[in-house]
């Protein structure tokens, strides 16, 4: 079987605070978007392998040691509680960036926990597969809905809102650059100290207004420290605005940049030849 895992944008992030536990309370708005990885899985033909997992990948090249790949860890997990889950054949194709503030590789995680349960019939809720999730990554709960959806706590607390929008292009651009989301956190700026924006602004009600009008109100927090460190950002987020996006902004914490565009624009875009560009 084979699913396409996609990637996600956040429009709007805002860190409110750091929790005891280590992490950081955020409030953001995720939104699905169709750039997409490949993973297919198969059950092993190998009866004799003592391996669970034979994992390959293709595509864009995965740093570190497939042991801390998210697609195996949910394998992992699953097997502990189904034993009878059987050995498999897992390959993964690669096309969304890493460390890009798109969440490829949360994506590619809770779709390979949907597509165990739907495969192997583990008959596993909705809700059950966000748990098991959580456990994977504070952004894979999302990808399990896969719907627009504010999101609170870690990023892990899910509504559904009511947000179309087909009407528009997404420009997605990546300039290569690998953010590391332990540095972003530690070089935000405190929010009460920025007299730029809002301290607590309402995302829900600025989503549900004219993109037109979310250019001085949605605002990234990661987006301040990210594009100081990195100029490249602040450049493409004006090209777009140049090339007529009525919203542009960083994805997570970065480095993806994305702007939208009414359908019917044609926007005339050009970076350099190292950056991924994707019209969508």
């Amino acid at each position: 079987m084979i699913v396409f895992p996609n990637c996600k944008i956040n429009l709007g992030l805002q860190v409110l605070n750091k929790r005891e536990d280590g992490f950081h309370n955020l409030e953001t708005v995720f939104y699905p978007i169709h750039l997409r990885d490949v993973l297919e899985i198969i059950r092993s033909t190998d009866d004799k392998t003592e391996a669970n997992i034979n994992f390959k990948s293709t595509g864009l090249i995965i740093e570190g040691y497939s042991h801390n790949n998210l697609c195996i860890k949910a394998y992992d997990l699953l097997k502990k509680d189904f034993p009878a889950l059987p050995p498999i054949q897992m390959h993964l194709h690669k096309t969304i960036p890493m460390g890009a503030g798109l969440g490829g590789g949360s994506s590619d995680g809770a779709f390979a926990l949907k597509l165990l349960n739907e495969k192997f019939q583990l008959g596993l809720s909705s809700q059950q597969l966000i748990n098991y999730a959580l456990q994977l990554g504070s952004d894979c709960p999302f990808f399990i809905l896969n719907k627009p959806a504010f999101a609170t706590g870690r990023g892990e607390l899910l509504e559904e809102i009511p947000l179309d929008l087909s009407a528009y292009h997404f420009a997605i651009i990546n300039p290569g650059i690998h953010i590391n989301t332990g540095w972003a956190f530690a070089n935000l700026s405190d929010r009460s100290k920025r007299p730029d924006i809002e301290q607590h602004a309402d995302l829900k009600t600025i989503i549900q207004q004219p993109v037109s009008t979310w250019k001085n109100q949605l605002i990234n927090d990661f987006e301040e420290p990210v594009s100081k460190a990195h100029p490249e950002i602040a450049s493409i987020k004006q090209q777009l605005y140049d090339a007529g996006a009525l919203y542009a902004s960083m994805s997570g914490s970065g480095s993806t940049v994305f702007g939208i565009f009414n359908r019917e624009q044609k926007p005339s875009l050009s970076f350099h030849s190292s950056y991924l560009y994707k019209l969508i």
